[in-house]
Parts: C-alpha cells; structure tokens; sequence
C-alpha cells in the first residue's frame, strides 16, 4: 500500500464530529444493541485516509478499492490498534486505484501513530520458512 493521504470526507462538518486536531475528529460511536435495547456507547477518534494497493506485492495480490486484502491492512489495523468504522463503499466502488476507509479508536493517541504512516509506503514482507507457529509475514513502514 502506497501514497497515505488524507481524506476529508463531507461528513466531518456534520455537528456530529468535532475537529480535535488536523485531520483527527471525536463523534460518539454508532449505537450498539445490548441485550435487544440500542444504546449509545463513548465517543471515539475517527481520521479518514485514502491510499493506492499494490497487486504486485505479496499478499496485496488481486487488491482493489472493492476488495482491500487483509493483508497487509490486517497488519496496520494491529500495529495501530485502531478499527475500521467506514468503509466508503460508493468511493471505492467508483475508484479503479484509489481506497478509502474511515479509522477509529477511543485513544486519541492511536489515530495520531495511525496518521503517522501518511506519505509513506507500508506493505507486508514474507518470512521464508516461517514456523506453523509464527506469522509468514512483518509489516514494514517506509
């Protein structure tokens, strides 16, 4: 994955979200149900980001705006302890290279590391012989 960039989505000037920093917005979580009753949880951090696959690389093999593989955005979600909470599907959909997608979590700090990698390449980087054990592949950050 290559080409981090930040994504401004109309969205964001909603009274919903408020700006806590460049690129960096606080909104309450979506509802969530508990025991059949729909209740608001806390407010989290959400940034938006856009960025190109690379089919060539391993594990982004096939990728698309469509169909992001897990890996290495599996690894980036992990390293940054942050979730996906959009997906953009009507952006990706229209995109033949570029994706989108919307990060959260309730630690500001995680978003800003997250925001870290943009301008930057992040691809996965197979381990030769891995153990049945181990994982066959780092995240690398350049």
């Amino acid at each position: 994955m290559k080409n981090f960039q930040n994504y401004t989505p109309e969205k964001y000037a909603a009274p919903a979200y408020r700006l806590v920093e460049e690129g960096v917005y606080l909104t309450a979580k979506p509802k969530n149900m508990l025991f059949g009753f729909p209740y608001e949880s806390k407010e989290h951090y959400v940034t938006s980001l856009s960025f190109e696959m690379e089919p060539e690389s391993f594990g982004e093999e096939g990728g698309c705006p469509q169909d992001i593989t897990q890996i290495p955005f599996e690894g980036i979600l992990d390293e940054f302890s942050v979730y996906i909470s959009d997906f953009y599907d009507q952006l990706n959909a229209e995109s033949d290279t570029r994706c989108y997608q919307e990060f959260a979590s309730s630690d500001l700090e995680d978003i800003r590391r997250l925001r870290s990698i943009i301008g930057r390449r992040v691809y996965a980087q197979e381990i030769p012989n891995a153990g049945r054990d181990e994982e066959d592949w780092t995240l690398v950050i350049e």
